[in-house]
């Protein structure tokens, strides 16, 4: 039974989309200049998790909802139906029911898309039932089916185009180079990387070989290998699309690239560097809009957001995010800087690079060349009336002293520190040059974080604690508890994990703690006393996550073991 109630009206009511949000997407609707489906247009402007549209799409049509995530469709039936049909409508057969009329299955993002209902009628001669699914699965399960073809096509026929022909591939300058071999496997390879929700593509020349990994939650991958005679040709067409210099292959270059993959906007950072075989190419994937998430994904506890919430509250000082790199730092300043912008802030950041546009602040960008450092970024920015300012990281004495200057001035200042733990971070800064009791006035708190991989849901398995695990946890090894370890199936491609966690150590600076930077006391002396006023460590975090089932041992000791 069908609904008449539009598919944001549904998200509202379900509380998965904000009123003004599906007011701009009937705006956008009674407007009639995108040509697109209500839903396509939410998952766009990312106003709705993808599942909960799909949920909706199915309630409003009356229509089953599939599941497509680490399920085995076949493969068969599958090219039943050409590939580019299958991509150009985001569809994907998942069942056929034989007899005098046979009934193909369709699963659809958009179950009204007459046009590829009709295609795959045409093509397969058969009835099509469509059912709903999320955009992301649908093309993860063609890429199941036809991705490693794909591949394997293109570089075949590159093969083939080399035998044919001596020339120069800088000729794949050309404007009709859409189906040129190496367009499609650069294309192709920033497709799964992106649906496979890598965050670092590696193109490696070996000696013998060109190696592609991704890095997905944190761990690298191989997912190619191919001959060597590809590299100049990959990366020739890499460099084409990030703006660089293809004539040059001795010096290290840097570029940025766009590119859209299922509707969704990928910011794209390459970095080229000349090594023994060859070049390597590390290609940096991030969504637009990722980094500006609702701080209750950031993985806080109930203590840890009070915490994390009286910290922020603050009108003015510096409040400092610690971690090595990759650990969700700049996730974490971004978060608070979309909670915060509002039309009465003024918010200024400098940084390197600007990672993410938000929409209502004021980013700058560092320039060395031009002398636009942080230090001389910021006594700029001091004369622009901000309340909010936000520096990509303090990495010298300079910084950090305009930084205190502008917190005690009325300022709240968030920043970067590369340390290990929340009391490390004080003595860099004394290391730095700056006087303790500048430090104890200004900073108002300090977080510390770590990224922890999640158990795929799908196939994690309980065991027993051992006795070591629960001492190392802080628990009493004669007291049996239970822990999960990863497993692996489709879902999580064999890793055994999917996604990833924040794990936080926030600590206040009370009157004591501040008590004792003033006397310039050690980090651990400053670490007891935190942990005396309430403070949790990563090592105390990460074992509520083992023990609760969300990750497993072996991650809590990658981020704490020196904790």
């Amino acid at each position: 039974m069908t609904s008449r109630k539009r598919i944001s009206e549904i998200l509202v009511e379900n509380r998965q989309m904000t009123q003004d949000q599906a007011n701009q997407i009937f705006a956008i609707m009674q407007a009639g200049r995108t040509g697109k489906a209500e839903q396509e247009l939410i998952l766009e402007r990312e106003f709705a998790a993808e599942k909960d549209i799909a949920k909706a799409v199915a309630y409003k049509y009356g229509l089953p909802l599939v599941e497509l995530e680490g399920k085995t469709l076949d493969e068969e039936l599958i090219r039943h139906v050409d590939i580019n049909v299958l991509k150009k409508h985001r569809i994907v057969p998942v069942s056929l029911s034989e007899g005098q009329d046979p009934v193909i299955k369709l699963a659809m993002f958009n179950p009204m898309n007459a046009g590829a209902i009709e295609d795959v009628e045409l093509l397969c001669r058969m009835t099509v039932e469509p059912v709903v699914s999320t955009a992301t699965e649908i093309m993860n399960a063609i890429d199941r089916c036809y991705g490693s073809e794909t591949l394997r096509s293109a570089v075949d026929q590159f093969t083939k185009e080399r035998e044919r022909t001596a020339q120069a591939v800088e000729d794949e300058r050309g404007d009709d180079v859409s189906s040129a071999p190496i367009v499609v496997l650069v294309n192709t390879l920033l497709e799964q990387a992106a649906r496979q929700r890598a965050s670092d593509i590696h193109i490696e020349a070996l000696q013998e070989s060109l190696r592609v990994r991704f890095r997905i939650d944190g761990v690298m991958y191989t997912r190619h290998k191919y001959s060597n005679e590809l590299s100049s040709a990959v990366l020739a067409r890499v460099k084409i699309l990030s703006g660089m210099d293809i004539s040059e292959k001795r010096k290290p270059q840097d570029g940025r690239m766009t590119y859209f993959v299922d509707g969704r906007e990928y910011d794209i950072r390459v970095s080229v560097l000349p090594t023994t075989y060859g070049e390597k190419c590390v290609m940096r994937l991030a969504l637009k809009k990722s980094l500006s998430r609702n701080k209750s994904t950031l993985g806080l506890n109930e203590d840890d957001m009070l915490k994390f919430d009286h910290i922020m509250s603050y009108p003015n000082g510096i409040v400092l995010v610690t971690g090595p790199t990759g650990s969700g730092k700049s996730t974490t300043l971004y978060t608070v800087l979309s909670e915060k912008n509002k039309e009465e802030v003024n918010i200024v950041t400098v940084e390197d690079p600007v990672e993410a546009n938000i929409d209502g602040v004021n980013q700058v960008q560092v320039n060395p060349k031009a002398d636009l450092t942080f230090a001389s970024a910021l006594r700029s920015i001091l004369r622009q009336d901000p309340d909010i300012i936000m520096i990509g990281e303090i990495r010298d004495v300079e910084t950090a002293m305009i930084a205190i200057q502008a917190s005690i001035t009325g300022h709240l200042v968030v920043s970067t520190v590369h340390t290990n733990s929340a009391a490390n971070t004080v003595t860099r800064l004394l290391d730095m040059g700056v006087d303790s009791y500048l430090i104890a006035d200004s900073v108002v708190g300090i977080i510390a974080q770590r990224l922890v991989r999640r158990l795929c849901p799908s196939c994690k398995r309980m065991r027993k604690a051992e006795a070591y695990e629960l001492e190392f946890m802080g628990k009493d090894p004669s007291i049996p508890a239970n822990i999960w370890e990863p497993c692996g199936c489709q879902s999580c491609n064999g890793t055994g994990y999917y996604g990833r966690i924040g794990v936080y150590e926030i600590m206040e600076l009370t009157p004591e703690v501040k008590r004792l930077i003033n006397k310039r006391a050690t980090a651990e002396e400053i670490k007891q006393q935190a942990l005396k006023d309430g403070m949790q460590t990563l090592r105390m975090n990460a074992s509520k996550l083992v023990l609760s089932g969300i990750t497993s041992f072996p991650e809590i000791l990658s981020v704490s073991y020196d904790n």
